[in-house]
């Protein structure tokens, strides 16, 4: 039996006893199925799925259709058990805790067989008072509960109305109910992932012995006072006060980089109390602000809070402290009806970059340390300042919004509440109250987080009807969005949080649904607000299907991932497009047809007569495809940021969906499972640079803008080439004279009809040229080369099958890959397998001859081992 052992040794007046002892839980337990006939051990934190894999009792659960196949594992009543010693005299003690910060999700919590408590809440923090029940040797049992059958129990117990949806669509292979559960809701299916209902203990337990008091939360917000202009810290400390006298004492607050020290006198009644300071930031030294990736630094200051209480007790912490401001600007705008919606940091218009998070793994305690640095990192390499958590997933571990923090992501955090209806008895709201309460005061001190979002889509789903409610029946689940998201939710988060903006929704349009009571009629509305926005049936290459709206918060399109993704998963007969897995592995209706459907309308389809040849071409044409459509919708949003067009523009924000995977299978992902970059990634790392021309046409006019998300003004010169397919020298190229680029704008850059542009150059034809184009600021490359087709490349005159060859040699942690072409080639892409890493580039068009290219591994690799397994393919080895 593994035990850690924490002792405080603070002392309490002359009691030699220390003033408090923590004891561990983590390690080895005991899990058994319902009827007994399945016992073995398994680790805490965990699941029973991952207990089970790790001594071979099942395979991989994401193998094949494991998924259907492990269904019992969730439809059974699993029990976890530890037989535990305690190190220290139980008599010394006034108060002991069983504190478990996570557990998945109903359970009974018995200690020496006397019922201590229950849990329901997967997002909550449970603390049981075990100090009359807890011994020297202890048995302790959580009874879990199948959360598929008690979400089934709790909906039929909900007999007044039904609270949709029931189940999720088939194509999903889903559970249902999954809103009357307050776990993870993509854990009982979504249209990206899999159906993997998890039980177990899933995050930290241990037992907590104190004397005299314990601070149960310490928490704080720094706050600007524009009018002084000074910083000031608000600190928040909850205490259980188990003396039955008052306990006094000070607590001193020290930021030694801020030369800031202050004393504060306090007393402690007995109870639970709370403890609220406020702190002067010394006004005679620098507050370095943090700043979102790409606009400033990352600034933070170590801060550390001693309570000295009674003389001899003292607690002490420490913390990283950043100081920022964020403003959500909804006010109106010249020559457009509706109002704006954008974020201020330190007072400064940021436009958000980035993408949506989803869970990376139906099982949590999967996910490690570098998994998530490495996922994190991958945002910011491809210029990104933003990540959304979505609100059908979980609220992340704490070191994920330490990272966020560190590198700069701004993030835009849901409650856990998507795509449903909710019921509103009693026990579900103060269920829900005790959960946003507890999650924010958890994470309002992180800067990364810029706004609290309500939900994901639900206003939405009530006023679109997505669940075909009877209009009579409409007010009734107004009511209760109502009473869920404002008199609930709103109210705790403007009770624990004034730092930060909240909406209700997401999509909604803000200011606009709270004037409407909450609830707009139309919640996509592009004057207002934030929207979602799919189409995958109209030509993805025509911007104008896409809209000019305030904020796109979701769009995107499907791919798959790569062969050596789904290889781990799968068997040679799973390998074609129209097999049993491909299907099965699809959770999104008609989503393989749409994607070739998409695909079809710009480029040739792949012609092998090879099975395993032609799957493997379809995966790669899917990423093109959904690389050069989230690239032609994300350019429009970049460019709309500064410009009126019909009432509409000055778009501030775009993150596509979605930025992971939760298992190797197609979606919207621009990472893959385990964080192999799909094309979309390295289009990404292009269409978010900070300085950016964008090309497009309209009514036979070719146009490009400068887009800049620089602090300041730069002097820009743009250049624009025309190849023709056939030739790997430019035809012509021309410079404009240089213009100055203002900070923070789009501004167009040069027009010219596209006729005119053929004619001079050399009597190209649409079929028979590309248009590539870049900007330079004092005579250096200061943006990447973009580009344009004038024609679908199905119908591109002259383009050859080109012959690649790389040549590959190390240079010190880094791979370097010189890359000769016979022809100018579309869409290159590089590829080594299953060797961990990125390249510098990646799925570029390749006008010139010779190109290098850097390759980043992610472990030790050798140039042996990438020259085995590198494959290059480019757009005509399809055909």
């Amino acid at each position: 039996m593994r035990l850690c052992l924490l002792l405080l040794l603070a002392l309490c007046g002359a009691d030699p006893a220390a003033a408090a002892a923590s004891l561990s839980l983590r390690g080895s337990w005991r899990i058994r199925s319902g009827n007994g006939s399945l016992e073995l051990p398994g680790e805490v934190p965990g699941s029973v799925h991952t207990a089970l894999f790790q001594r071979n009792l099942i395979q991989d659960p994401y193998y094949r259709f494991n998924d259907l196949k492990y269904r019992w594992i969730a439809l059974d009543n699993w029990t976890y058990s530890k037989e535990f010693q305690v190190p220290f005299d139980i008599s010394k003690w006034q108060k002991v805790n069983l504190i478990f910060e996570g557990v998945d999700t109903i359970a009974k919590v018995l200690l020496n067989n006397v019922l201590i408590g229950e849990t329901n809440n997967m997002f909550k923090i449970y603390s049981f008072d075990i100090t009359h029940v807890v011994k020297a040797v202890n048995f302790i049992e959580l009874r879990f509960q199948s959360p598929v059958l008690y979400a089934a129990q709790q909906s039929r117990a909900h007999t007044c109305y039904q609270v949709p949806p029931n189940c999720p669509p088939s194509v999903q292979k889903g559970e249902c109910h999954v809103n009357f559960i307050r776990k993870e809701q993509c854990s009982f299916s979504w249209d990206w992932g899999p159906s993997f209902p998890t039980q177990g203990i899933w995050k930290d337990v241990r037992i907590e012995a104190y004397n005299i008091c314990h601070l149960n939360y310490f928490t704080f917000s720094p706050l600007y006072d524009s009018r002084t202009q000074e910083w000031n810290l608000k600190i928040e400390s909850s205490f259980d006060v188990v003396s039955s006298k008052p306990v006094s004492g000070q607590v001193i607050v020290e930021i030694p980089k801020l030369q800031t020290q202050q004393t504060h006198s306090i007393e402690l009644q007995p109870g639970e109390r709370t403890v609220k300071l406020f702190v002067k930031i010394n006004k005679s030294i620098t507050v370095e602000t943090w700043w979102p990736h790409g606009h400033g630094n990352q600034t933070g200051y170590n801060m550390t809070v001693l309570f000295k209480l009674n003389e001899d007790l003292n607690i002490k912490k420490s913390a990283k402290v950043y100081f920022r401001t964020v403003e959500l600007i909804q006010e109106p705008i010249e020559g457009s009806p509706g109002l704006s919606f954008y974020f201020k940091i330190n007072g400064v218009p940021i436009f958000l970059k980035g993408s949506n998070w989803i869970p990376a793994d139906s099982f949590q305690d999967r996910i490690t340390s570098d998994l998530l640095s490495l996922l994190l990192q991958s945002t910011v390499d491809a210029n990104m300042n933003t990540l959304r958590v979505w609100g059908g997933g979980i609220y992340e571990r704490d070191e994920f919004y330490e990272l966020c923090d560190e590198l700069g992501i701004m993030v835009w955090q849901d409650f856990m509440f998507a795509c449903a209806l909710y019921p509103t008895d009693r026990d579900f709201i103060d269920s829900v109250r005790t959960e946003v309460a507890y999650q924010i005061r958890r994470l309002k001190s992180h800067p990364s987080i810029i706004i609290w979002s309500g939900n994901n889509e639900n206003e939405a789903a009530l006023m679109r009807n997505w669940f075909s409610i009877e209009s009579r029946d409409l007010p009734t689940y107004i009511k209760d969005y109502v009473e869920l998201y404002v008199k609930n939710i709103r109210e705790v988060v403007l009770a624990e949080d004034k730092t930060r903006p909240f909406i209700t929704s997401s999509p909604t349009n803000g200011a606009k649904t709270i004037a409407e009571g909450w609830l707009s009629v139309n919640p996509y509305d592009k004057h207002f607000g934030d929207i979602h926005f799919y189409d995958y049936i109209s030509d993805c290459w025509d911007w104008k299907i896409f809209p000019k709206a305030r904020f796109a918060s979701e769009y995107g399109y499907q791919s798959w991932p790569s062969f050596s993704t789904l290889e781990q998963v799968s068997s040679k007969e799973d390998w074609s497009y129209k097999s049993r897995f491909s299907l099965h592995r699809q959770h999104h209706e008609n989503g393989n047809d749409e994607m070739v459907q998409q695909a079809g309308l710009h480029f040739k389809l792949p012609q092998s007569t090879d099975p395993i040849r032609a799957f493997k071409d379809t995966i790669y044409l899917t990423q093109v495809m959904q690389a050069q459509c989230v690239k032609i919708e994300t350019e429009f949003y970049r460019r709309s940021r500064s410009e009126i067009v019909d009432g509409e523009g000055h778009t501030m924000g775009a993150l596509y969906w979605q930025l992971n995977d939760i298992w190797q299978a197609p979606s919207w992902a621009s990472l893959e499972y385990r964080g192999k970059w799909k094309m979309l990634h390295y289009f990404a790392r292009h269409f978010f640079a900070p300085l950016l021309p964008v090309g497009f046409e309209n009514q036979g006019m070719f146009f490009v803008y400068g887009v800049s998300d620089l602090h300041s003004n730069c002097n820009v010169t743009l250049t624009v080439r025309v190849h023709r397919w056939s030739s790997l020298e430019p035809l012509c190229s021309q410079g404009t004279q240089p213009s100055v680029m203002k900070a923070g704008e789009a501004v167009l850059l040069y027009q010219e009809p596209v006729s005119e542009l053929l004619r001079r150059c050399g009597n190209c034809t649409r079929q028979s040229c590309v248009v590539s184009f870049y900007l330079s600021a004092d005579s250096e490359l200061s943006s990447s080369t973009n580009y344009h087709f004038l024609s679908s490349l199905k119908e591109a005159v002259g383009l050859h099958k080109a012959n690649i060859t790389a040549s590959i040699f190390q240079q010190e942690d880094t791979f370097v890959f010189d890359l000769e072409t016979s022809a100018v080639a579309p869409f290159v892409w590089l590829d080594v397998g299953s060797v961990p890493g990125r390249f510098s580039d990646n799925g570029f068009l390749m006008t010139e001859k010779k190109r290098t290219v850097l390759f980043y591994p992610w472990r030790p690799t050798s140039k042996s081992e990438l020259e085995q397994s590198f494959h290059v393919i480019s757009l005509t080895d399809l055909y």
